[in-house]
């Protein structure tokens, strides 16, 4: 498709700096850069293989944003409206622009930031929608960074670059700007679910898997309190008590995303994507040896097990549809990491893409992620939005970058809240199947949220 009134461009490098840089150094500028409306943070920590890098994007010279088939384009000279496919206008953006320069040996270079909501599968499949959508906001949003900074956590540098587009960027509304320093003030908690709720909605879906519906599905439950202050204070806050890899901070605007994740979704390079789903959790001890007790009955849990192993199946097939036939391996099956809560248990499987395969055909392929839908994928989400009162939005979609040289890296969005003028939500959820006890999976719900929790109780 074309873009209304957007031209296809050359871009250029205008300007490249590299100096050196610490974590901190990073955490510094991002912190003056997250205040802007049209932003995003994308913040890595611990030592896995894949937090090497940090990055901040800003000054972005056209957005893309679509709910439902509604789709604006908003650039300095004004917005477009037109109702179509939002990931035909991801691809139609994406390749309005080509670099004229490499990646020399950067992760990004320019491109699309932003995050794709849980609810963009209703615009890939025919599904129902009975969940209640009270939070009003884009299922799509994207845009086009015209300044980058990058931190090499390895080498201890920090890379500036400003590109030139020929479009000028986008003048933030001055009203979205966040400039209440560290100060934070919420108010009570509640749940979408009371606990008898919650534990009836499990029984539920494993009704389903009684009934041979499906062999596990995810369900979540939603908190929701007042909140007052700075959404990026709070988001330092939770990486300050457990730093991973994925965290990302999203300014939209008239809503941010404060996402803590530790789970990739998809990472391309070139012609080979990996996705790492995550399934099996559990406590990190308070002493080692309870921690040890835990590692070892996670690693022990045949129903962990079997519950990976179904969702490996599952993206196994979904990123078959889009690679070349038997290119498709299991890299790594079942590896523990530890995290400041939790350990989990991870694989890695990965694929060789077919030629000329578009990153919005990469998504339709596989969006959302199975980990956190459930097995057989189309009929685990028609359960999750019978079962579940309102809308997840970001949370279960993905954050991260589109990039022009065939590079993307997007991660599932799990701990994640949303903020919206003086209210946040944030939601955890879990696997269910058939033999789970309803009771323990909510308290692993309680488990994932601990952080959050531990941390909004302080304040």
């Amino acid at each position: 498709m074309s873009l209304p009134d957007f031209t296809s461009r050359s871009v250029a490098i205008k300007t490249r700096e590299v100096s050196p840089g610490t974590d901190e150094d990073f955490r510094a500028r991002a912190r003056k850069i997250a205040q802007t409306g049209y932003s995003a943070i994308l913040l890595s920590g611990g030592n896995l293989d894949c937090a090497r890098y940090s990055m901040a994007c800003w000054a972005p010279v056209c957005c893309l944003q679509s709910m439902g088939g509604q789709i604006t384009l908003e650039s300095a000279r004004g917005s477009q409206n037109w109702e179509g496919d939002p990931l035909e206008a991801l691809d139609a953006l994406h390749q309005a622009f080509t670099p004229t320069y490499g990646l020399d040996g950067l992760p990004f270079a320019g491109g699309l930031v932003g995050y794709a909501a849980y609810e963009l599968k209703n615009t890939i499949e025919n599904l129902p929608q009975t969940a209640v959508d009270d939070l009003g906001l884009p299922d799509l949003f994207f845009f086009a960074p015209s300044k980058i900074l990058i931190h090499d956590r390895q080498q201890n540098t920090l890379t500036f670059l400003e590109l030139e587009t020929g479009l000028e960027p986008i003048t933030p509304d001055p009203s979205h700007d966040i400039c209440d320093g560290n100060r934070l003030k919420v108010g009570d908690l509640s749940s979408n679910f009371s606990h008898q709720e919650y534990l009836k909605a499990v029984e539920k879906v494993i009704d389903y898997i009684t009934e041979g519906d499906i062999y596990q599905a995810n369900l979540s439950q939603r908190f929701q309190f007042p909140f007052e202050g700075n959404p990026y204070a709070l988001w330092e806050r939770l990486f300050a008590k457990n730093p991973a890899p994925f965290y990302a901070f999203v300014h939209a605007g008239d809503h941010q995303v404060i996402c803590t994740s530790m789970e990739r979704f998809l990472f391309r390079q070139g012609a080979c994507l990996e996705t790492r789903p995550i399934k099996g959790t559990r406590p990190r001890g308070k002493t080692p040896e309870e921690d040890a007790r835990m590692k070892a009955e996670l690693v022990s849990s045949v129903k962990e097990h079997s519950e990976l192993s179904m969702i490996v199946d599952l993206l196994r097939n979904d990123i078959s549809r889009i690679c070349v036939g038997k290119s498709v391996k299991v890299k790594e099956h079942r590896r523990l990491e530890a995290y400041q809560n939790v350990h989990h248990a991870v694989s890695v499987v990965t694929g060789e893409l077919r030629p000329d395969i578009s990153p919005g055909e990469i998504l339709r392929a596989t969006f959302p992620g199975g980990s956190i839908t459930g097995c057989p994928k189309i009929r685990s989400m028609e359960i999750i939005d019978e079962l579940e009162p309102h809308v997840r939005h970001v949370y279960t979609g993905s954050i991260g970058y589109v990039g022009w040289h065939a590079n993307m890296d997007l991660n599932i969005a799990i701990r994640t809240a949303i903020r919206k003028k003086d209210m946040a939500w944030f939601s955890v959820g879990g696997g269910i199947v058939f033999d789970s006890n309803p009771a323990d999976e909510f308290e692993e719900t309680l488990h994932k949220a601990r952080t959050l929790l531990e941390t909004l109780q302080s304040l």
